[in-house]
């Protein structure tokens, strides 16, 4: 639940002003900018920023719902707590602080389809992502050249395009290990198990199970 946590890193470090006060004093922002902020940029488009950053934030919310609700039910398909997830969003929507509309809609997709694996995956959902996607990254492209953080807008697109990806860098991360630990790693192209000799002439050696 990056998006999740995220947000909580995000108001722990905006609660350490002694530290933020010591890094704006030496460190740029883009262009040489002073303070971490955008300085006097202009942007092109004000009525397209704005549209952008709606679609971030839309895209972005529903991301925050798929993880909260998929760590929900995982924790209670873990300790058998029986948690039916569209009853969640209609309890949140009933008698929550949040009350947000989009779980009426959650509600729905989840009567539709108990079984649905992800929020991200609902027929009702995915028009939504699949248009907000364009202005989502660029606001988030936006927001990194001129130095402004959005981690929330930042980590659930990087969950997004994680989870539709068809392959992840974990074989980077298994290189990595076994660079450190000699834990070993498999190889896309062949079967078997892998070593590679760092330490020496680096080829690799099969490893046997």
């Amino acid at each position: 639940v990056n998006t999740i946590a995220e947000s909580v890193f995000a108001r722990s470090t905006s609660s350490h002003p002694r530290l933020r006060a010591a890094a704006q004093e030496h460190l740029t922002g883009p262009s040489g900018r002073v303070r971490g902020t955008s300085g006097n940029a202009e942007v092109d488009d004000d009525t397209q920023l704005v549209a952008d950053v709606e679609s971030a934030l839309l895209a972005s919310k529903i991301v925050a719902y798929a993880q909260g609700l998929d760590q929900i039910r995982t924790a209670s398909d873990q300790y058998g707590w029986g948690v039916d997830v569209g009853s969640v969003a209609r309890i949140w929507r009933a008698g929550c602080i949040i009350r947000a509309r989009l779980l009426a809609r959650i509600r729905e997709a989840y009567a539709g389809d108990p079984d649905l694996p992800t929020l991200l995956a609902a027929p009702d959902i995915v028009p939504d992502l699949t248009s907000a996607q364009d202005g989502w990254r660029r606001a988030v492209t936006r927001a990194v050249e001129l130095g402004v953080p959005v981690p929330g807008f930042s980590c659930a697109l990087a969950y997004y395009d994680t989870v539709r990806a068809d392959r992840l860098p974990a074989a980077l991360v298994q290189g990595l290990r076994d660079f450190f630990g000699a834990h070993t790693y498999a190889r896309t192209d062949r079967d078997g198990v892998f070593h590679t000799l760092w330490s020496g002439d680096r080829s690799e050696v099969a490893v046997v199970a």
